[in-house]
């Protein structure tokens, strides 16, 4: 095996629980996240997944789980949560061939600045229609429109989060950073 592979290469390797990534062709295997961390991910990923099935909106999905943004250049992301609108259901094929609606990225210390700019950037550039950046430290939300419309919400602590995509969904910050 090269050290770049293809995206095809990429998936037949073995199936893991570890968190990678295809970075054009390069494989990345950060450390598993701290407990805070994924503690913030159960917590929306319970708040998302009530919303949502309530609602008959389509499926949320928890990380590790390919995203094939780019097959011929090798770009695989593995965001922290992803929501797929029904009438999009048809790119989850095993991975999810395409961008989702939603992706969550829970920031880390390690993590924190790809999270805000490269991966914002790739997300914006293939289609996610909104990324949740969660920032622990900050006890933050900062809600990014991508698109044309690309503009970015904070939400604080004590404020309910708006979505765009899941317009009905009021999710109060508060219990989410709770320790």
């Amino acid at each position: 095996m090269s050290d770049v592979l293809s995206v095809d290469e990429y998936l037949r390797g073995r199936e893991t629980l570890r968190r990678r990534e295809l970075d054009w062709g390069v494989v990345r295997e950060p450390p598993a996240p701290l407990s805070r961390h994924q503690l913030l991910v159960t917590r929306l990923t319970c708040e998302l997944e009530l919303h949502v099935r309530s609602e008959g909106l389509g499926l949320v999905l928890v990380s590790p789980v390919d995203v094939i943004l780019d097959a011929e250049r090798g770009l695989v992301v593995q965001p922290d949560i992803v929501f797929i609108a029904n009438p999009r259901r048809s790119i989850v094929r095993g991975q999810i061939w395409g961008a989702p609606d939603l992706v969550v990225e829970v920031l880390s210390e390690g993590t924190a600045r790809r999270d805000r700019t490269t991966k914002l950037d790739w997300y914006d550039c293939y289609g996610v229609r909104e990324c949740w950046l969660v920032d622990g430290d900050s006890r933050q939300i900062a809600v990014h429109q991508c698109g044309a419309t690309r503009h970015v919400r904070v939400y604080g602590s004590a404020a309910a989060v708006r979505s765009d995509v899941l317009p009905n969904l009021r999710m109060n910050a508060d219990g989410l950073f709770e320790d």
